[in-house]
């Protein structure tokens, strides 16, 4: 019997190189980064952390690799808080903006790298006076404001490990992860703002910590202004503790393997893993793509990543690369509506960002409004844009780069996991030329190959992509369960590490992401990912978004059921779309049902809930809503389902 594959089956010609007038700037314009990494990737390495990292002591031994563990730069001392902070204000630039921070009701602060550096100096003895010490875990959960980044680089600064848990999470989630981590403070806020509106946040945290024995104290930020309930020698307001707390916080050398974060990402069993990143690694690893990547001039550039602090993105490029490489850049509270269509717009011509980075779910839905939102503003400032957390279908690139990017930015689509630590596939935006939809390559430094069902590197075609060898910012196990680690990671192919991921080789060696391997249907004997169909689809000029699932079926195994949302005023019919994916694709792609929604089901960060949408096209009962932003939309979605199996 032929192994399986994933079958691959939209081709993709359009290209776009670097324009001269970028290349005259770009750090990177030819190949020499990936050279001299394919020569000795370990000694590439170590000349970044040497380059771009401060260390109090250097490192014996570069990478020390025990199957499937591996440390990085061992013996060398470091603080991660004194690169993002300290060392920039002693080279002369602590007046320099770090962070341009917007409120969504309008509010703003700007706060230069001193100004951070005194507030993480008194944060840290806030933390010491409540008894934490180097090695103690503290939970935060915290609205989009410039306090979640304070107490992150100060539970650096002292050697705690923090575990930032989105503040849109239940407060079972955060009972999970407060219990799981056994951290001995929380820091949260009375509530923030959304849509216009406060969201209570200490009363989800109390809610919580009802069931969390280890945690000491609770540190509370007020920004909503909601009313809520402090425990007397528990809880404790943040702006009092900083009123008291000392000036001066020297930052200590931490170990380079030192833990410096944990971060909770959903399994399989429904047990969230708790993934641990350490200090030297890691801090090389995203201040090095977060310069080249980007093609970062800290003096120039304003840089805009509009994730949360709750997502590994949000760590690595909103708050650890950005502040290690001195940039200024861009916080924002709110959602991206309000209070209009056209919000992040107008904060792009506002504070002149120059890079943006955002996600493909975010631009689907900027194409559902429509092109006359970025219109109504001046984004000539853009000169690099983004894309980060699932495969971009081609069209939604294309409409990134035209109307976002004015034709003539840089189209940087990055791959990489929480558990990677750091972008992984992505093109060099002086040197790569760029194919709509398509990551490109790996970075400099980082061996990637997708494989077949045996194991077998593949050259061309579909597959399974994983990692070949370590790298300084993967993750160092899943907390308190090594087995599971090795488990999950490593077994499925012996001494590689398997993203999870499906993926696909074209003619010219790009690699081309097609999702989760769960979100990969089997119909007829056909692997077809659910990405394709859902390019396929969306490339209808009709179709704003589209969210694939495969549903069982007795003949084919599998069948493809699609939720299509329309553009306002489009119209199209259910024929009209399958015919139009079996042009694109061929007629086996073609959905055996297409359901028309106003809205799909996604989690608070935007991701769709595809788990959701399988249980609705097999008619069973809807496993944990608690992250959806609104849960309205799946019992409407249930409501068409079983009027369409009456008809």
């Amino acid at each position: 019997m032929a192994d399986e594959t994933i079958e691959a089956l939209l081709l993709e010609q359009r290209k776009f190189p670097p324009s001269e007038a970028f290349k005259k700037r770009a750090h990177v314009v030819g190949t020499h980064l990936y050279d001299e990494a394919h020569a000795d990737y370990e000694a590439f390495w170590a000349r970044q952390a040497e380059e771009l990292v401060s260390w109090s002591q250097p490192w014996q031994t570069v990478c020390e690799w025990n199957p499937p563990f591996s440390k990085w730069f061992i013996g060398g001392q470091l603080n991660v808080a004194y690169n993002c902070l300290d060392r920039h204000v002693e080279a002369g630039r602590g007046g320099k903006v770090a962070i341009h921070w917007e409120g969504e009701p309008g509010d703003t602060r700007t706060i230069t790298y001193a100004q951070l550096l005194d507030e993480v100096e008194r944060f840290s003895n806030v933390l010491r006076g409540l008894g934490v010490t180097r090695g103690d875990r503290v939970n935060i959960y915290l609205p989009m404001i410039p306090e979640a980044v304070v107490a992150m680089l100060a539970c650096a600064r002292i050697g705690a490990a923090h575990s930032v848990v989105f503040g849109g999470f239940s407060s079972q989630a955060l009972a999970d992860r407060i219990n799981d981590a056994s951290a001995k403070v929380l820091v949260t806020a009375d509530g923030g703002w959304r849509r216009g509106e406060v969201f209570a946040l200490k009363p989800q945290a109390d809610e919580a910590l009802a069931s969390t024995p280890s945690i000491e104290h609770v540190v509370v930020v007020r920004r909503g202004g909601n009313a809520v309930d402090m425990s007397a020698g528990r809880d404790h307001w943040y702006h009092e503790l900083m009123a008291r707390a000392d000036e001066r916080c020297a930052a200590e050398p931490m170990d380079s393997e030192q833990l410096l974060f944990l971060l909770y990402t959903s399994g399989t069993t429904g047990k969230p893993k708790g993934i641990m990143h350490t200090t030297g690694g890691y801090l090389t690893h995203v201040t090095y793509t977060h310069k080249y990547v980007f093609d970062l001039h800290p003096d120039s550039d304003v840089y805009w990543c509009t994730a949360d602090v709750g997502w590994v993105t949000g760590h690595s490029y909103i708050v650890y690369g950005p502040l290690s490489n001195g940039a200024t850049q861009v916080i924002y509270e709110g959602v991206p509506n309000f209070p209009g269509n056209d919000r992040l717009w107008s904060i792009v011509e506002k504070y002149g960002v120059t890079i943006f980075y955002t996600a493909p779910t975010a631009i689907r839905t900027f194409m559902k409004w429509g092109t006359q939102e970025p219109a109504k503003h001046d984004l000539s400032s853009l000169r690099v844009i983004g894309s980060v957390g699932e495969p971009i279908n081609p069209e939604a690139w294309m409409w990134y780069r035209e109307n976002i990017g004015r034709g003539d930015c840089p189209v940087v689509d990055t791959w990489w996991q929480t558990e990677t630590g750091g972008i992984m596939i992505s093109p060099l935006p002086g040197a790569t030329t760029t194919k709509p939809g398509s990551a490109t390559f790996p970075l400099p430094g980082v061996g990637a190959e997708v494989v077949d069902e045996s194991g077998r590197t593949i050259t061309k075609g579909g597959g399974y992509l994983t990692l070949t060898h370590p790298w300084p910012g993967m993750l160092r196990g899943i907390w308190g369960d090594p087995e599971r680690y090795k488990e999950t990671y490593w077994a499925r192919f012996p001494g590689r590490y398997f993203a999870g991921d499906g993926a696909k080789l074209d003619d010219d060696g790009y690699l081309w992401l097609l999702g989760r391997v769960d979100d990969v249907m089997n119909v007829s004997g056909h692997r077809i990912s659910t990405t394709e169909v859902e390019s396929a689809l969306v490339s209808h000029p009709s179709v704003a978004e589209a969210a694939v699932v495969g549903a069982n079926d007795a003949t084919t195994g599998q069948a493809i059921i699609a939720y299509v949302t329309l553009r306002g005023g489009a119209q199209a019919t259910e024929t009209d779309l399958r015919n139009h994916v079996a042009k694109e694709i061929g007629a086996i792609a073609k959905p055996k049902t297409i359901y028309f929604t106003p809205d799909l089901p996604k989690t608070r960060s935007g991701k769709i809930m595809r788990r959701l949408l399988r249980d609705v096209a097999e008619g069973r009962n809807l496993g944990d809503t608690t992250t959806l932003a609104d849960a309205s939309v799946v019992a409407e979605l249930q409501s068409r389902a079983a009027q369409s199996t009456e008809d």
